[in-house]
């Protein structure tokens, strides 16, 4: 079941495993958007460490979106030139 090398001992693996397959379709996503939502509040705790804590909820907004969206959509939708101010 492994795709590749793992610090997980494979009986834990098996058991996450089963864990998963015994979920219902809704826990699933339920645990997808808790691991969703706690990883944006890490990006968001990275980018006020990086350009301080005073940032605009909008500013955040526009870093955080930068982290994964390219440079040519940044400028369309936000006005945002990650050249010139930075992800």
């Amino acid at each position: 079941m492994r795709a590749g090398p793992s610090d997980t001992a494979p009986e834990v693996e098996e058991l996450l495993v089963e864990g998963y397959r015994r979920m219902s379709a809704r826990e699933k996503v339920t645990r997808a958007a808790d691991l969703n939502r706690t990883v944006r509040a890490l990006a968001r705790a990275g980018i006020r460490e990086r350009y301080g804590s005073d940032l605009t909820p909008e500013e955040e907004r526009i870093r955080l979106a930068a982290l994964t969206l390219d440079r040519e959509t940044l400028l369309r939708v936000c006005g945002w030139d990650s050249d010139e101010h930075g992800l």
